[in-house]
């Protein structure tokens, strides 16, 4: 099963909340060389919008983000949802997303998160909130006792500042939302989407 962290350098961190703006959205992304898409399931429209984007943008990786039960992996995964995020995990929560089958980061932001996962053989997470919970500092402290793990930092994360995550060796990738201003979105100006996402993508080398 191939690890969410390998799917892409930059991960969108998408808060969708008309399903009508998903399909060109996705593809503004697409386009911009950010495939791999999270959507998160902070809407009513999310499920709606993960379904659209895995019927009509074959070339999106959609995933589905803020999964925090086991009812939302079912209903992500059901939707055509091709990874899974949370924020956090639960044993439950842990149980329910290794079930699903598809790839999946539970979230961690303590070193006593990261052991525990590590003993169930999870090696792949999302350090949330990045920033909140101690930024680069933090990830590369973590690097010494436990070089196994390796991260997926989102949260307050910006084009400024992604490129210091990205450098670090537990680090294969950083989930955000800049190359998604709201105002953009508002205006469904998907060509300016398409040329931050094009921005962000810059970052892979």
């Amino acid at each position: 099963m191939t690890s969410v962290l390998d799917l892409a350098p930059v991960v969108p961190v998408v808060v969708i909340d008309d399903a009508a703006d998903a399909v060109p959205l996705a593809r503004a992304l697409v386009s911009g060389g950010l495939p791999a898409i999270e959507v998160t399931l902070r809407t009513p429209a999310a499920l709606d919008a993960i379904r659209a984007i895995a019927a009509e943008v074959p070339e999106a990786v959609v995933g589905a983000g803020t999964v925090i039960s086991p009812d939302g992996v079912a209903q992500a995964v059901a939707a055509g949802s091709r990874f899974l995020v949370s924020p956090g995990w639960s044993d439950r929560l842990l149980g329910a997303m290794t079930d699903s089958g598809v790839p999946f980061l539970p979230g961690v932001s303590t070193t006593s998160e990261v052991v525990q996962l590590l003993e169930r053989g999870i090696t792949g997470m999302k350090f949330f909130p990045a920033e909140a919970a101690g930024g680069t500092a933090y990830l590369k402290s973590l690097g010494g006792p436990l070089p196994q793990a390796r991260f997926c930092p989102t949260g307050g994360i910006s084009l400024a500042s992604a490129p210091s995550y990205l450098a670090l060796p537990n680090v294969a990738c950083v989930g955000g939302t800049w190359m998604l201003p709201a105002d953009a979105v508002a205006a469904r100006d998907w060509d300016r989407v398409e040329v931050l996402a094009r921005g962000a993508a810059a970052l892979r080398g």
